[in-house]
């Protein structure tokens, strides 16, 4: 039986969540985010647009590539143009 709830709480320590960025509310915030489009895509501006939008996750998307389509709240997307630079910026 104690075999059993170990398993049991490592299978529920699998599906957890990790704490959110320093100073993030968790939920992406689209005011001001235009001021990013025309800059490089750098580690930097990265920090910039999450300290913007308030996201805890931030996710580059390059011409061509294939992503997800669901909804996330706490999510920034940052699309970028063939030339490198922040082409769109958007939630979710």
């Amino acid at each position: 039986m104690r075999s059993l709830a170990a398993i049991a709480m490592l299978a529920l320590a699998g599906c957890a969540t990790a704490p959110p960025l320093e100073g993030a509310s968790g939920i992406c915030d689209a005011a001001g985010i235009e001021r990013f489009i025309g800059q490089a895509a750098t580690s930097e501006t990265g920090a910039a647009i999450l300290a913007t939008t308030h996201a805890s996750i931030l996710r580059w998307v390059t011409p061509g590539m294939m992503i997800t389509m669901e909804f996330s709240a706490s999510r920034v997307t940052v699309r970028l143009g063939p030339d490198g630079k922040i082409a769109a910026v958007t939630c979710g």
